[in-house]
C-alpha cells in the first residue's frame, strides 16, 4: 500500500494534528470534491505511520451516511446462524476497540436517532453503550472520530443538533487555489501541465458563473475526470463535455453557459 496523495490547502494538517494529539472529534465541512475524505484518509495514513512506523491494516473506518442507516448498522448486531446466535461489531465499534479513526462521511444525511450515539463517544467519556449487549466500550486511546458534511445542500430538516456539532472542532474546506489545483489535477489525471492549468483555470471560471444551479461546481474531483479523459486521448472540449458540462447541471441555460466558457478556454 502506498500513502494516499494530498497537497495542503492551508494549516488543515497541522490542525487535525493538534486536534488528534488532544484526541477532540474533528468536523470538517466543504463542497463536494473539495478533498474532504482524501484529507481524512492522508492524516489517518501520517497518523498511523507515525505511531506504529507501518501503516496498520485498517488506519481508517469509513461509513458513508444515509437516511436508512440505523445504531445498529453503526454499533452492530445479533446474527443468527447455524450455531445460534452471534454478535457481530458494527464499524463504529470496531474502530473504537482497536483505535482505527472513524470518519462519518456526509453526517448530515444520518437520520438524528442515529446520531446520538455518538455523544457518549465524543466528550469525556469516550465510551460506546452497546444496548443490546448490556455493556459499553470504552474507546481505544488511538481512537478519533471524524464527520463531514456539504454545508451548500444544508436544508434545515438535515442538520446537526447543537448538542451533537458542540462536540467537534470544525475545520472548513474550500476549493484549493488554481496553482494547487493545477498541482493535483496533473498528478490524478496524469495529464501535462499546460493542460493541467487550464483545466484549473476553467474550473475557476465556471465557479464564478452567476447561475443559481451552480452550487459547488465544478469540483476538483470532476476537473480529475476531465483530466483523465483528455489523458486518454478524448478531445479537450469533448472530455469537458462530459465531466463538466453535462455532470454540473441539467438546466439547458446552465450547460450552455458552462459550455461557453470551456470553448473559451480549448480551442478544440
Amino acid at each position: 500500500m502506498t500513502a494516499p496523495f494530498y497537497l495542503p490547502a492551508g494549516d488543515e494538517v497541522d490542525l487535525f494534528r493538534a486536534a488528534y494529539d488532544q484526541r477532540i472529534p474533528v468536523l470538517l465541512k466543504g463542497p463536494t470534491g473539495c478533498g474532504k475524505t482524501r484529507f481524512v484518509e492522508y492524516m489517518a495514513w501520517e497518523i498511523a505511520k507515525q505511531r506504529t512506523g507501518a501503516p496498520p491494516d485498517e488506519p481508517l473506518v469509513t461509513i458513508t451516511c444515509h437516511d436508512d442507516l440505523t445504531a445498529a448498522d453503526l454499533v452492530g448486531r445479533y446474527l443468527l446462524s447455524a450455531e445460534g446466535t452471534t454478535w457481530l461489531d458494527g464499524p463504529l465499534t470496531r474502530a473504537a476497540r482497536t483505535g482505527a479513526i472513524c470518519y462519518l462521511d456526509e453526517v448530515v444525511e444520518a437520520r438524528k436517532d442515529t446520531t446520538v450515539v455518538l455523544h457518549s463517544l465524543t466528550d469525556h467519556r469516550r465510551m460506546l453503550p452497546l444496548e443490546r449487549l448490556g455493556t459499553t466500550v470504552a474507546a481505544h486511546p488511538d481512537f478519533l472520530l471524524v464527520v463531514s458534511y456539504n454545508p451548500g445542500y444544508q436544508v434545515t430538516s438535515k442538520d446537526l443538533k447543537p448538542s451533537t456539532r458542540q462536540r467537534f472542532l470544525a475545520i472548513e474546506f474550500g476549493y484549493p487555489d488554481a496553482d494547487l489545483e493545477a498541482e493535483i489535477i496533473t498528478h490524478e489525471a496524469g495529464v501535462p501541465a499546460d493542460v493541467a492549468e487550464a483545466l484549473a483555470a476553467l474550473g475557476a471560471r465556471i465557479r464564478n458563473l452567476d447561475a443559481a444551479d451552480l452550487v459547488d461546481g465544478p469540483s476538483t474531483r470532476l476537473l480529475v475526470h476531465a483530466g483523465a479523459l483528455i489523458g486518454r486521448g478524448v478531445a479537450p472540449r469533448r472530455a469537458c463535455d462530459l465531466a463538466l458540462v453535462l455532470a454540473t447541471s441539467d438546466d439547458r441555460d446552465v450547460q450552455d453557459a458552462v459550455r461557453q466558457v470551456t470553448h473559451a478556454v480549448f480551442a478544440a
